[in-house]
């Protein structure tokens, strides 16, 4: 590990239908974040676009040679010789799926590490709020990890937090940092955000980069914002509240080591019968 620190940005949008335009907001965002002295900038889910309903997702999604927004932020890397965390594209697949797909991307624009989101949010929350990613998306099926300048990223995309195993095994495989766009529901989380991510920093010892969807969208969606940066001892660094723009946090890798050397939870994982089922 690089103890070499750092300045992260996470970028909170209220993405559209009109995918120029989104990818416009989410570039002057970076721009700005990068002028403050940020070398990772971070996207939320669905960055591009925040379509609704299985026909109007596929038609929109693009595959990964061919992808507009790809292209464009590969253009914006580069232009501001920074490291660029695209939160998630929609991917169009053969056989007319979309693959829900982060990219991590280097300073010259080149793309370091993909990955796709391996956990679909099929869910009914009541009241008539219902969703079913796996109608629409294909799953994911590899945990990735991204190498940067100054230690490793764990790649995971929004209802994936709800899943600890993923982060713990992103621990154990020498994490100091997770990322974890999202697009959550207003619903989900006002009871679950900052819980859920304050744990996965604890878990794991990790700083967490949470970048955000926030506001109204297509299909009468309500995404809760908040997008946060979260220190390995589970400490809230930054907070982006319910207003699109940009938030920033120095990080120091050595802080990982401090975290796991007073809580070595880490390396106390006891094997152990598991109970039968109900």
């Amino acid at each position: 590990m690089i103890d070499d620190s750092f300045k992260a940005a996470c970028l909170q949008v209220n993405a559209g239908t009109d995918l120029q335009r989104n990818i416009d907001v989410a570039s002057h965002l970076a721009v700005e974040a990068r002028a403050a002295g940020a070398d990772l900038i971070c996207m939320p889910e669905n960055v591009a676009m925040m379509e609704w309903g299985r026909s109007n997702v596929v038609l929109k999604a693009m595959p990964e040679d061919d992808h507009l927004a790809l292209k464009a932020f590969a253009d914006l890397a580069r232009e501001l010789s920074c490291w660029l965390h695209i939160g998630s594209l929609a991917v169009l697949l053969e056989g007319g799926m979309v693959a829900n797909r982060t990219f991590v991307l280097g300073p010259d624009g080149a793309i370091k590490a993909r990955y796709d989101k391996i956990h679909m949010f099929d869910v009914d929350l009541g009241l008539g709020e219902v969703y079913k990613e796996s109608a629409t998306f294909s799953p994911g099926a590899e945990a990735v990890v991204a190498k940067l300048p100054w230690g490793r990223l764990g790649l995971s995309i929004c209802y994936d937090l709800r899943f600890p195993h993923l982060y713990r095994a992103y621990g154990k495989a020498g994490c100091d940092f997770l990322a974890v766009p999202a697009a959550f529901t207003r619903t989900t989380g006002k009871a679950h955000w900052h819980v859920l991510l304050r744990a996965r920093a604890i878990e794991t010892g990790c700083y967490v980069f949470a970048p955000a969807q926030i506001g109204s969208h297509a299909g009468n969606r309500e995404t809760y914002g908040h997008a946060l940066i979260v220190s390995p001892w589970g400490e809230i660094l930054a907070d982006a509240l319910e207003q699109p723009g940009w938030i920033m946090a120095d990080i120091d890798p050595r802080k990982v080591a401090d975290a796991r050397r007073k809580i070595p939870c880490m390396e106390h994982d006891r094997p152990f019968a598991m109970p039968p089922r109900a």
